[in-house]
């Protein structure tokens, strides 16, 4: 019961999302900002905290807290930040599964699966480096979030 009342206000969600991308681009990207924002502000404390124990480790989680924080604010007032990261993050992820892709292709002789897994990781690693062109534009990343609400609002449901 508890896997269709959270697919339909998936699919609920994503219809809004589809319907408006944009607005769906920037909560998304606001809540993602407050989200950084709470990690900035751990960080930080942390940092506070630790520089009696060890002054290297207290001053680096105050410059990963200062740099984070900065993060956290782009993201909230400039969701461009988010579909810039998104898309990076993307082809980041695409060059890694092709790069993986090659290598278990290259050492098939050695596993037995290595031939199809190498396959995958490249087709995969495509597939991504395409999504992330498509999520440097903040329409088509809020639409590829609308898309992605629906797909695992439905997967939920037949869970």
């Amino acid at each position: 019961m508890k896997n269709l009342v959270m697919g339909l206000l998936a699919i609920i969600l994503g219809i809004i999302v589809l319907a408006f991308p944009l607005a769906g681009l920037v909560a998304a990207s606001v809540l993602t900002g407050f989200v950084v924002l709470m990690i900035a502000i751990w960080l930080l404390i942390v940092g506070g905290s630790q520089m009696e124990i060890s002054k290297t480790a207290g001053i680096l989680n105050i410059i990963l807290g200062i740099i984070v924080l900065i993060i956290g604010i782009g993201l909230i007032f400039n969701p461009a930040i988010f579909a810039f990261l998104t898309g990076f993050i993307l082809y980041l992820a695409g060059f890694f599964l092709i790069i993986a892709g090659i290598i278990a292709l290259l050492s098939r002789n050695d596993f037995k699966n290595a031939t199809w897994a190498g396959v995958l990781g490249i087709v995969l690693g495509i597939l991504y480096i395409i999504l992330g062109t498509f999520a440097f534009d903040p329409l088509y990343l809020g639409v590829l979030i609308g898309i992605w609400l629906i797909l695992s609002g439905v997967l939920s449901i037949f869970e």
